[in-house]
């Protein structure tokens, strides 16, 4: 049905949904990639290992340097951890608390623009249908004032319009997988703070 046609003329057959959808899509995969990054990014360092190394620098009763070591992991547990080192010498309830914000802070910034490539996952699937919807009722009323048509006429148009069911589809599939994913490495950086977090506790030995 498509042969011959650009990717344009292809976007065109579907109606004005399509440059919707393609939107979607641009948005979706640009925030897929940034996100993929900045993850990739944070999770350089292990927690295990980096405990180990700042249990060490403790040991030796090197503050500065277990504080430095917490900079230059750059992740979100060793910001969590740096923050209870700072207050190192405070009673274990304001040591907490500071070690508590700085949770909230980072699992914001990872949560970061997820809630756009869920909400996409989400709705691309119904404005491909709107799409579709829209484009077997324009092809009914071509028909009605023309005056003629046969069942290949009807089955050509709505073919078109089914074309943005299959877009909508295609932006929502990857947009859905993509979100599962970014929930589930959130999660999984949220136990990793809050274990380093119970950790410094234990390390620093506050009363």
């Amino acid at each position: 049905m498509f042969t011959g046609k650009s990717f344009f003329q292809i976007i065109n057959s579907g109606g004005f949904t399509m440059y919707i959808l393609l939107f979607c899509s641009i948005v979706s995969l640009g925030v897929i990639f940034e996100r993929f990054f900045y993850f990739k990014r944070r999770s350089r360092v292990k927690r295990p290992e980096f405990m180990i190394k700042m249990k060490e620098e403790l040991a030796k009763g090197n503050t500065e340097r277990a504080q430095a070591l917490c900079k230059s992991a750059k992740t979100p547990f060793s910001e969590v951890a740096h923050s209870g080192l700072y207050l190192s010498g405070h009673n274990e309830k304001i040591i907490s608390a500071a070690m508590e914000r700085e949770i909230v802070v980072e699992t914001t910034k990872l949560e970061k623009y997820t809630s756009i490539v869920g909400t996409i996952g989400s709705t691309a699937v119904y404005i491909g249908l709107f799409g579709t919807v829209i484009g077997i009722i324009r092809a009914f009323h071509d028909i009605s004032l023309s005056g003629s048509g046969g069942i290949s006429i009807v089955i050509g148009g709505i073919s078109e319009a089914l074309i943005c069911t299959a877009a909508g589809l295609l932006v929502a599939v990857p947009a859905v997988i993509a979100y599962n994913y970014f929930i589930k490495r959130i999660d999984s950086f949220v136990s990793d703070m809050e274990l380093c977090a119970s950790e410094v506790i234990d390390l620093i030995g506050v009363k």
